[in-house]
């Protein structure tokens, strides 16, 4: 496709501040990504929404809020048009509510402020709806993000790492683990069960993640995903926690680590850089830094060697001579 005549972005950043779970470098992820749509991209500051839940914002990064603005950017969407979604915060591992549906493998999902899970399959299912020609690109800066679209074709991922980095300084890892989940979930819900999605029913009705309702996928929503244009960059694999570093590092200035390393891979090659490009040099820098994560990109063929956010070529203005 050839850049997209609209730029719609939805960025969301959960610090969880003063629970169990805080974070510290989320929100300050998305604001610099909102600075870098705007001034590289293309992106008008009136098309890219900031959740985040820090105080005062007026728009809360909850599950139900997450998905409106999804679902109204895709809903709009029509060929041509480009789509971001940026997401820092934690991650999540869980059951799948129906075990047939992916054997043993569990669901990821990303946890909004109000625990109110998305998962991958849902992220499959938005990009299912998108019109031909139109792309959706996701960075999420979390734990066990490896995978968030569902069936999306990997491209850089577990099966084609070789490097091992040496742990970095102290960090606080972007996971909610199972049990912690059920248990916070439990005592929000009331409800005795190993299962989440008999809690998010309990708190959320039928605001929750369709896909853990037990509830058969609609057949109408599958389609071909060989060749679509959902565009995943994670800050892990799978099996791998995202590092979010806090305030004492050497910068002085809390960051998750993935984001980070995109910021800084953009900042130091101001041309075109394909999404295959962006994902390897953030690898390799994270690596370089000491960090034991390693970013994947899941795409078509094709898209991997797209430019990322299929970056607008720089006008050449003629000479008045």
């Amino acid at each position: 496709m050839e850049g997209g005549k609209k730029r719609v972005a939805t960025l969301v950043g959960c610090n969880y501040a003063n629970t169990r779970n805080e974070l510290h470098g989320c929100i300050n992820d998305v604001l610099a990504m909102r600075d870098v749509l705007v001034s590289r991209f293309g992106f008008k500051p009136e098309d890219v929404e900031l959740l985040t839940d820090a105080p005062g914002s007026p728009v809360l990064p909850t599950g139900e809020n997450i998905r409106r603005a999804l679902a109204c950017m895709v809903a709009s969407a029509e060929p041509g048009d480009v789509l971001f979604f940026h997401y820092s915060g934690h991650g999540t591992l869980i059951s799948p509510a129906r075990p047939f549906h992916h054997g043993s493998k569990r669901d990821e999902a990303i946890v909004p402020c109000d625990f109110n899970l998305i998962t991958d399959v849902d992220f499959r299912q938005l990009v299912d709806k998108l019109p031909s020609g139109v792309s959706f690109t996701i960075i999420s800066d979390s734990c066990h993000s490896g995978g968030l679209i569902d069936k999306e074709k990997e491209q850089i991922g577990p099966s084609t790492v070789t490097d091992r980095a040496s742990p970095a300084a102290h960090y606080n890892q972007k996971l909610i683990p199972l049990d912690s989940l059920v248990q916070h979930l439990s005592s929000l819900s009331g409800v005795v069960s190993p299962h989440v999605g008999d809690h998010l029913w309990h708190l959320f009705g039928t605001e929750m993640s369709p896909s853990l309702t037990g509830r058969p996928a609609n057949p109408l929503l599958k389609k071909s995903n060989d060749n679509d244009d959902g565009i995943l960059l994670s800050g892990c694999q799978m099996n791998e926690t995202s590092a979010d570093m806090s305030p004492g590092n050497e910068t002085g200035k809390a960051y998750g680590a993935f984001s980070n390393s995109i910021q800084m891979v953009l900042r130091e090659h101001d041309g075109v850089l394909s999404n295959r490009e962006l994902v390897t040099r953030a690898r390799h820098l994270l690596r370089e830094q000491g960090f034991v994560q390693h970013p994947c990109l899941y795409c078509s063929d094709e898209n991997a060697d797209a430019p990322f956010l299929w970056q607008p070529k720089p006008v050449k203005l003629k000479s008045s001579l």
